[in-house]
């Protein structure tokens, strides 16, 4: 590539005054030099702007959903707390998620998203995997705030206890469409429950609808079962969530953490320390408890 040896400094602006002339003027007007040159650091930038873009899944109870003006949820308590840490007003990016995380990542952190809005400054609810950072090197995936695991909530009336997948032969069963939860639970054992199993639009009306008698077990995120249960004020007495390990699933569950381009070092220096005071002064368990949810060890 070609250095241009035009000295950066001296060089003639279209209007004749050079660039040392005209950064003396920007000195006098009390503006930055390192402004002027367009040179701030990525955490910099945001602070001139005054607003953290924050990227939120759409209609991802419990943690983002609603209206785009009226969004609620754990990662909506969570993007209000970092951008206050941040002492920066916040401006959420709503997006349906796409058929992949990377593209996800892709169209909301390091790229934008080809109809043309994005990218965030970073993006909530990523999976802190080393095979997804090694396949998007473009961006950095940290600070995991909370571990999803899957789990089985179910009646203790027509379930009182599970010890594995057999015990669920001839009980009704039910899932979120489209999710890993799902395929596993249908998948098992070539499809031996698949005729038993209903898929729900959201984990949260599959859980509730264990709670209201209308299936027997359902096969869901912990965070889904305790923000189902917290939402229909169930009785801990008429439900069990037992951990169920199915084929395809982590056993032990996968962390949640946030994502920025790689590039924004500082950024991801200052959501660190913000995320750590959350954690230190309670608010964060705080966003967990108002909403039933356990907040867990990442």
């Amino acid at each position: 590539m070609t250095t241009s040896k035009t000295n950066p400094v001296t060089e003639a602006s279209p209007s004749g005054i050079s660039r040392r002339q005209s950064l003396g003027l920007l000195l006098g007007l009390g503006v930055s030099p390192v402004f002027a040159e367009g040179e701030l650091d990525d955490l910099a930038k945001i602070q001139a702007r005054g607003t953290l873009k924050v990227a939120v899944y759409k209609d991802n109870a419990p943690f983002s959903s609603g209206s785009a003006n009226d969004m609620n949820g754990l990662d909506i308590a969570l993007a209000e707390g970092l951008a206050r840490q941040l002492k920066l007003k916040l401006a959420l990016l709503p997006f349906d998620a796409g058929e992949n995380m990377n593209d996800d990542l892709r169209n909301m952190v390091w790229k934008g998203h080809y109809l043309g809005y994005g990218p965030a400054d970073v993006m909530l609810n990523v999976p802190v995997d080393k095979y997804l950072m090694q396949q998007n090197r473009q961006v950095t995936i940290f600070s995991p705030y909370m571990r999803q695991m899957p789990i089985l909530i179910h009646s203790v009336s027509k379930l009182s206890q599970v010890n594995g997948p057999e015990d669920l032969k001839g009980h009704r069963l039910a899932a979120e469409r489209g999710t890993g939860a799902a395929s596993a639970l249908l998948g098992h054992q070539s499809g031996l429950l698949s005729s038993q199993v209903t898929l729900f639009n959201s984990g949260i009306e599959a859980a509730t609808a264990v709670l209201r008698g209308q299936v027997d077990a359902a096969y869901v995120l912990r965070s889904q079962a305790e923000a189902a249960t917290a939402l229909d004020k169930a009785k801990p007495e008429d439900f069990v969530i037992t951990q169920m390990r199915l084929t395809g699933l982590p056993d032990n569950g996968w962390p949640l953490g946030m994502a920025i381009k790689s590039s924004y070092k500082d950024l991801g220096q200052a959501l660190e320390v913000a995320m750590k005071q959350l954690r230190d002064n309670g608010e964060l368990l705080a966003m967990f408890k108002t909403r039933g949810m356990t907040l867990t060890a990442p």
